[in-house]
């Protein structure tokens, strides 16, 4: 799962800082448009390729994290603990929980290998302010497509992917098995000093 979750991120990271095409595009088109560019990256980038681990991080805290709506996702991850949490524990929540995100998936990101990825067309959004982008990865000989599913909202700057579903599983309720636990266990705190002692390590892995 890691290393599909590493596609999606890539996936997002051809796209320049909130670019004014962005904003206009439907959800299902501004992924679309991304998927080639990122494949001619990934193609042309050998850096990228052998799995330079400072320019994989430079490129995600760069060009991907405008994209994400990470609040939206701590929160989702906190479940009802969220509101149990005082403000400046939210604020380093989303941090702690971006930061792990990018730190844990960036390894993922050297890992393409000529997978294709397709995007299905959403018929109408309408009014809609919300809606999923479903899209299958088609993966070498012999190995099943995976389904990626990206729930996005419509923001004043352009969608964001709040949550992703890979195979089923949600990104977001994966997280809160584990964070409901090491709230039970020591409060927001306690949470807040797990998520910063893995991050930790994580970057200590060079």
């Amino acid at each position: 799962m890691k290393r599909l979750l590493g596609i999606i991120l890539l996936i997002f990271s051809t796209l320049l800082v909130l670019p004014a095409w962005s904003m206009d595009l439907a959800p299902d088109r501004l992924v679309d448009k991304t998927v080639q560019e990122v494949i001619e990256i990934i193609h042309k980038d050998e850096d990228l390729k052998n799995g330079n681990k400072e320019k994989m991080l430079d490129l995600i805290e760069t060009k991907i994290l405008p994209h994400f709506n990470f609040t939206r996702m701590t929160q989702l991850a906190m479940g009802q603990h969220w509101s149990a949490a005082a403000p400046e524990q939210q604020n380093k929540l989303v941090d702690e929980f971006r930061t792990l995100l990018v730190r844990t998936y960036s390894n993922a990101l050297s890992s393409y290998h000529d997978e294709t990825i397709k995007v299905n067309p959403i018929a109408s959004l309408g009014d809609r302010v919300e809606t999923t982008v479903r899209t299958i990865v088609v993966q070498g000989q012999g190995k099943q497509p995976v389904p990626i599913d990206y729930s996005m909202e419509k923001k004043p700057d352009g969608w964001k992917v709040y949550d992703v579903t890979v195979g089923g599983v949600s990104l977001v309720t994966n997280y809160r098995g584990s964070f409901n636990s090491q709230v039970r266990k020591g409060g927001v705190e306690g949470l807040l000093k797990t998520l910063s002692d893995k991050n930790k390590s994580l970057e200590g892995k060079k």
